[in-house]
């Protein structure tokens, strides 16, 4: 049986996925044929005449078929790019989104003189390792960096990807903050969950039907976890600690109102697309 060429494979798959209606078919294909190859992207257009083996049309047909179910890409190559580090991902954690290396850049500048900073709902780490390998290059080189998780396959990911990044953060498992000491913060950082469980039909296959419930919805108003957190901040943060959550859209409003007692300086960081992001506030002493 003739096999067929790398330059070939991806045509085929471009037009697999595009008459299947996946986004981006061309770089979906890209991406689940090196992954297939075990090669970088860059191989396909340098090798395109190499015949692709046996074993590596199989996977690349299971890859292409598991993307056409709706399959996320990045729980079928087990990867995903974040603050330019490539961390491991599986359906137990959310996918790692671009917008929220705005909360790594906004928390990275917030500390810059903490001694103590606490990523809560870690997920696959992606924040609180972040922020780990990026304050270790400012002047303040002992800041102490905490996660908590209330799920134990999610911890599993997390601690896999800071061995990896060579990142040496403390995980918790617990529900929020409810195993950290009272007063023991300098900064509490957290992408909760913020999609209104009435909101579940409407999401994207991608979402709804593989990421992890318990990182995606957070109640019937969707504000539920953003209250308990910062209640739980105002206990664990020091005098003056800052808090930094990232916004869910058209919550900026309503999450605010929830800083009017015993909050100071209160401000929002847009996004590239303008959009409210990013909330810092800091604890009054």
């Amino acid at each position: 049986m003739a096999l067929l060429t790398v330059h070939d494979a991806l045509l085929q798959g471009t037009k697999i996925l595009g008459e299947g209606g996946i986004a981006v078919p061309r770089l979906t294909a890209e991406v689940l044929l090196s992954h297939a190859l075990r090669s970088r992207r860059e191989f396909l257009y340098t090798h395109p005449e190499r015949e692709l083996r046996e074993v590596e049309w199989i996977h690349f047909g299971r890859y292409l078929h598991e993307r056409l179910k709706g399959k996320p890409t990045q729980y079928i190559t087990g990867h995903q790019e974040f603050y330019g580090r490539e961390f491991l991902v599986t359906p137990d954690v959310l996918i790692p989104r671009p917008e929220t290396e705005l909360v790594v850049e906004t928390a990275t500048e917030a500390g810059r003189a903490a001694g103590r900073i606490l990523d809560v709902g870690t997920g696959s780490g992606a924040i609180a390792i972040s922020l780990k390998l990026e304050t270790q290059s400012l002047v303040r080189a002992t800041s102490f960096v905490y996660a908590t998780e209330i799920s134990r396959g999610a911890l599993g990911v997390a601690r896999e990807n800071a061995r990896r990044l060579g990142a040496d953060v403390e995980f918790v498992q617990c529900d929020l903050l409810t195993a950290i000491a009272d007063r023991s913060m300098d900064v509490v950082v957290s992408n909760p969950p913020y999609v209104p469980i009435a909101d579940r039909e409407g999401l994207q296959r991608e979402v709804r039907d593989y990421e992890p419930e318990v990182a995606l919805f957070a109640g019937p108003t969707g504000f539920e976890i953003y209250k308990q957190l910062i209640a739980d901040a105002r206990r664990v943060l020091r005098p003056n600690g800052s808090l930094i959550l990232e916004l869910g859209y058209n919550s900026r409003d309503r999450v605010v109102t929830l800083l009017r007692q015993g909050w100071c300086d209160v401000r929002t960081v847009p996004d590239l697309a303008g959009i409210p992001r990013v909330l810092v506030a800091r604890l009054a002493s």
